[in-house]
């Protein structure tokens, strides 16, 4: 029988209700006896890391995960990491960077309701992430939600209410969980055997720690100023910068004397050694900067990344990453074109 070490972070699937509304309140442990069928499929050990609502998840906090199962990875053969679903994605998107490559699974999942409800979703979804931790062809970071597998650096939670909360944005879920029966896509499966697995996931896992917490998101709305990027520069070393459409950055002139110009803000700030990341805010099918010419200027200037069709959430997590290894613009670069956990296709 396999081992597998339950993480407890809080979340809603720990919360009970009290006069001030719901707060994590049931220990791993507690959580872990709602399922009594766990004990079935796999040898369960416990941790309690925290107990928080996940909306004060901090990168100091995803490290503090990471470490956990970094100090664990030899005694276990698996890892479901029990958390909030508000911020799931980026906690999922920042281990499969603290952890590349690994060969043992690392599960994150939560529910939409307490474990403790009637109503609830939280023992169905422990109890298939139990079952994709304890399969011999399942690795890797991954979000086991409502009987979907995704990827670490792919998941989005999409709805605030319902039961299938997440989706896995612009990549095909890995598998699907039936009761008790997974079902992967071919090229998952194909994968899983070895079949095109990059060379550092046989050889096993890659541990990191470093994280540049000091990246900002940035959403543009008509009439934003580009001003706003003096006022980031004391605060934050990174922007992602979530553009209009397909990559539309505004070219409107400036009626004020001397005033910037967006080209003239955005140039600045990679040229002082800082990063910028060019996104999307629309979810689905990414970025293209050479389609308009509003966005073409921005395609070529050195220092400039491109978020293709990763989520926010993964390049928020990539970019804390990548600057936490180098300070250096070129290498930085280097890492964050690198595809990891599916974030990003290879090139040809």
């Amino acid at each position: 029988m396999k081992r597998i070490l339950l993480l407890a972070t809080g979340g809603t699937i720990a919360s009970a209700q009290d006069v001030h509304g719901l707060a994590p309140a049931l220990s791993g442990d507690d959580l872990a006896c709602a399922v009594p069928e766990i004990a079935d499929l796999a040898d369960i050990g416990v941790r309690q890391l925290m107990n928080i609502d996940s909306t004060n998840m901090r990168p100091r906090d995803w490290r503090r995960i990471a470490r956990a199962i970094v100090e664990a990875y030899d005694e276990y053969d698996g890892f479901v990491v029990l958390h909030g679903t508000d911020t799931m994605a980026y906690t999922a998107a920042a281990l499969s960077y603290l952890i590349q490559s690994s060969p043992k699974p690392i599960v994150l999942t939560g529910s939409q309701k307490p474990m403790g409800d009637s109503f609830t979703d939280a023992k169905l979804n422990v109890f298939q992430s139990i079952v994709y931790a304890v399969d011999d062809r399942s690795h890797d970071v991954v979000i086991v939600f409502n009987g979907a597998v995704i990827a670490g650096t792919r998941g989005r939670k999409q709805r605030t209410m319902s039961f299938n909360a997440f989706k896995s944005v612009n990549y095909p879920s890995l598998a699907y969980i039936r009761n008790d029966r997974i079902i992967r896509s071919g090229d998952a499966l194909a994968r899983a055997h070895g079949v095109m697995l990059p060379k550092a996931s046989i050889d096993g896992p890659r541990f990191f720690d470093n994280l540049d917490e000091r990246v900002f998101v940035l959403k543009l709305t008509p009439g934003i100023e580009p001003e706003v990027f003096e006022l980031l520069k004391p605060r934050y070393d990174a922007v992602i910068l979530e553009t209009f459409g397909i990559g539309g950055i505004p070219d409107y002139e400036r009626t004020t004397p001397g005033a910037l110009t967006f080209k003239q803000a955005i140039f600045d700030w990679v040229d002082s050694g800082r990063t910028m990341v060019i996104t999307t805010q629309v979810p689905e099918e990414g970025l293209d900067l050479g389609v308009y010419e509003v966005g073409r200027a921005y395609a070529e200037h050195p220092g400039i990344l491109k978020g293709d069709d990763m989520t926010t959430e993964a390049l928020v997590a990539k970019t804390m990453w990548a600057r936490g290894q180098s300070g250096d613009p070129s290498r930085i670069e280097e890492l964050f074109y690198q595809p990891v956990n599916y974030d990003r296709l290879p090139t040809a």
